[in-house]
């Protein structure tokens, strides 16, 4: 059978646009990627590079503080929402033109228009043009939900807040993940009176009980009303804003209200279980190491799959799916070690195991150091920095390193490294200190703060 292209690629974010750039530009296929909203999908639009962008700007009052404690005269005013979402508009604008354009030069044909699934090969357009494919590669990510009982009440979600016409004035988050924790910690540096509600207790489920307990305490110290432990009874819009009924007895009106409380992958209405896909439970497409569904003929990668949903993540499965179909070499990324940063303020870098899930697997030592850092400290502030790291004790392994200070995710970055190659406890030992830095804790720890097992 002859096919209109080798690859048909629905979705046009970091996954699906590095998965066709790859197939076309460096194996020949000849593919069309289709998108219905804007190239860059959810990371360039609508998620990291906007929200880091806040990151930065809601990082100005303290770094203007510090100037002052040290010797500055160094003024700051009221922050114009405006100016920068004009600028903010701007920059997404020229990423996107990016992502359309090396698309476009590796030889990627597109249509910006949404697409469905017809058939294990064949894919419809909404403007009625349908077209063959050897393979189907589905890289449609994720978005936010909000809970059904609170739909109609106008709460924003991530998706939103980027298009806000002015801040408010208070907002209350409602959730514990690492979305909900950044963008308390970005209102609150915005000059926002910021709330976050949080039915667990405590934030950053998943992550190392040491490092999410040391980050609350920050917020809390920079001035976030955090409430764990904490849902919602009752919502209603009045005059004065969103009125907000807790089960804790924290009652109290916002001006806006900011759900994080959960993603779904974009599977609706693209014709996947009319093909006899059955999807997993929250939507997810099923599909083995190689990004392969049960259907040969269709992939997916991304967000779509809920696998690990993280950029990074996503464009090495693209990347690893365009080598395995299109260039003879089969080619998986392991979802094993992957280093992330949380951009929380201060910042959450991690790779590797926690400790509670170190402590599940064998004997480990744990070393673990909490300090005000030299900069903060001249400054006259109580920011403590943890640096931290997990030894298996038979093999001397380094299992995992936690970081939470500023910049912690260039730190991170670079500790993956070593910890991907399995460095050793040793290694780091014999590794000279760079002083003076935050970092150089990370090397001259050589007592165990807790040991485990036998």
């Amino acid at each position: 059978m002859a096919f209109d292209y080798d690859l048909f690629v629905i979705g046009g974010g970091s996954a699906g646009v590095r998965a066709a750039r790859i197939a076309a530009g460096e194996h020949g296929a000849k593919v069309a990627l289709a998108e219905e909203y804007r190239m860059g999908g959810t990371c360039v639009i609508r998620g990291c590079v906007p929200k880091k962008l806040m990151v930065f700007a809601s990082s100005f009052p303290g770094e203007v503080a510090d100037a002052q404690a040290y010797g500055w005269d160094a003024q700051i005013g009221a922050f114009n929402w405006g100016q920068f979402r004009s600028q903010l508009d701007a920059e997404l604008d020229r990423l996107e033109r990016a992502y359309r354009n090396n698309a476009g030069r590796a030889g990627v044909e597109i249509f910006d228009c949404r697409a469905t699934l017809a058939g294990p090969h064949e894919v419809r357009l909404a403007d009625g043009c349908e077209f063959t494919a050897k393979h189907i590669l589905i890289a449609t990510g994720g978005r936010p939900v909000v809970p059904e009982k609170w739909r109609e009440a106008g709460c924003m979600t991530s998706n939103e807040v980027f298009l806000m016409d002015r801040l408010p004035k208070s907002i209350l988050i409602v959730g514990g993940g690492y979305i909900a924790s950044e963008f308390a910690c970005i209102f609150n540096g915005l000059g926002v009176k910021t709330t976050q509600f949080y039915r667990g207790a405590q934030i950053l489920r998943g992550f190392d009980e040491e490092a999410r307990g040391h980050i609350a305490n920050e917020m809390q110290d920079n001035g976030i009303d955090l409430h764990l432990g904490t849902d919602i009874m009752e919502m209603e819009r009045r005059d004065s804003g969103t009125w907000v009924k807790a089960t804790t007895g924290h009652d109290g009106t916002y001006e806006a209200v900011l759900f994080a409380t959960g993603r779904r992958p974009n599977t609706d209405g693209l014709g996947l279980e009319e093909l006899g896909l059955e999807l997993g439970p929250n939507g997810a497409i099923p599909v083995d190491r190689y990004s392969q569904s049960r259907i040969p003929s269709i992939y997916a990668v991304g967000d779509v799959t809920d696998r690990a949903n993280l950029t990074p993540v996503a464009i090495r499965e693209g990347h690893a799916f365009a080598d395995t179909v299109f260039g003879g070499t089969p080619t998986y990324f392991d979802h094993g070690l992957i280093p992330t940063a949380i951009f929380t303020q201060p910042e959450f870098g991690t790779v590797g195991l926690s400790e509670e899930e170190a402590r599940a697997q064998g004997p480990v030592d744990v070393y673990s150091t909490a300090f005000r850092p030299m900069r903060s400290l001249f400054a006259g502030r109580n920011a403590r920095a943890l640096m931290k790291l997990i030894v298996c004790r038979k093999t001397d392994k380094v299992l995992g390193c936690h970081i939470v200070a500023e910049h912690s995710g260039e730190m991170i970055q670079l500790a993956g490294v070593a910890v991907a190659m399995g460095a050793t406890k040793a290694d780091f030992d014999r590794t000279l200190a760079v002083h003076p830095t935050m970092a150089e804790e990370l090397v001259t720890m050589r007592t165990p703060t807790r040991s485990y097992g036998d």
